[in-house]
């Protein structure tokens, strides 16, 4: 029985046909839409934050990076991924997650420190695209531990665009910028900058939407809701809220990402009738 979606695969094109004439399954175009768009609130944030109005700004990079998280579930729900789509979104990120939060933080109090203020900006923009060509080499690695798939190296690019933006979170509940304060948020930016370039392991959350327990979806749909609410009513507070929570599960990640290392390194011994360095299963229960 043919799936209901079969999967698109890119063909070479027929010299004879020419690219006019070749047709293009119309659920592949549906991700990429997304991905523009999301591309379109970014490069909006950028004249936002020109003409001062760095709450919309804020609002756009947050709608960026809601439709980040659609689109690519949304092109493996359809079977509609593909190799364009792929470089189209990692191209996309790198506006939307790494200019554009650069940008807006300049404009916002980056600029007090002049120059430098201007070179924390670059720093993040390349940290980040850094951290895009990364994902995108490790992501193909087909003998990665299966493990591995539920995090990511580094923080993630919308993670790091999301919580950069942390002091302006906080000017808006009344925490007032001066520029006496522009060297720590500098250093503040060029954290997130090391975070998303390091090799800490960081949640992922991809293989949440894929099986959900039954009694855990009503739950869900009430979080979902009372969250949108939070951010279209209180929207400094919750984001400030989110991001502390976000980089207070950090070391949680780090430690769980060890656990499930040290057992998937003991089975594969087990597997191949190796000792454990603990002396036996014991010892390796233990650890």
């Amino acid at each position: 029985m043919d799936p209901l979606f079969p999967p698109f695969q890119p063909q070479s094109p027929d010299p004879r046909r020419g690219w006019g004439r070749r047709a293009i399954p119309f659920r592949v175009l549906i991700p990429n839409v997304i991905t523009l768009l999301a591309l379109c609130a970014g490069m909006s944030a950028i004249r936002l934050a020109i003409e001062n109005k760095l709450d919309l700004a804020i609002g756009c990079i947050v709608v960026a990076a809601l439709l980040d998280g659609i689109d690519g579930r949304v092109a493996r729900y359809l079977k509609g991924t593909s190799k364009f789509g792929a470089e189209l979104d990692s191209l996309a990120d790198f506006v939307n997650f790494g200019v554009v939060p650069g940008i807006v933080l300049y404009f916002w109090g980056l600029h007090d420190l002049r120059s430098l203020g201007w070179i924390g900006s670059l720093v993040f923009a390349i940290c980040m695209v850094l951290r895009l060509a990364r994902f995108n080499v490790t992501s193909a690695e087909p003998n990665r531990p299966p493990f591995q798939a539920n995090f990511f190296t580094g923080m993630p690019a919308p993670a790091g665009a999301c919580t950069v933006l942390l002091p302006i979170y906080l000017s808006f509940l009344g925490l007032t910028h001066e520029p006496s304060h522009a060297m720590f948020e500098l250093a503040y930016v060029l954290l997130i900058a090391f975070l998303m370039i390091s090799t800490i392991p960081t949640f992922s959350g991809k293989k949440l939407g894929t099986r959900i327990p039954r009694e855990w979806v009503l739950p869900i749909f009430v979080v979902a809701v009372v969250v949108v609410l939070l951010l279209a009513f209180n929207p400094w507070e919750t984001l400030t809220a989110i991001t502390l929570i976000y980089l207070a599960t950090i070391p949680f990640g780090v430690v769980y990402y060890r656990r499930q290392a040290r057992a998937w390194q003991f089975a594969q011994e087990q597997a191949a009738g190796k000792p454990s360095p603990q002396g036996g299963e014991g010892g390796a229960a233990n650890q």
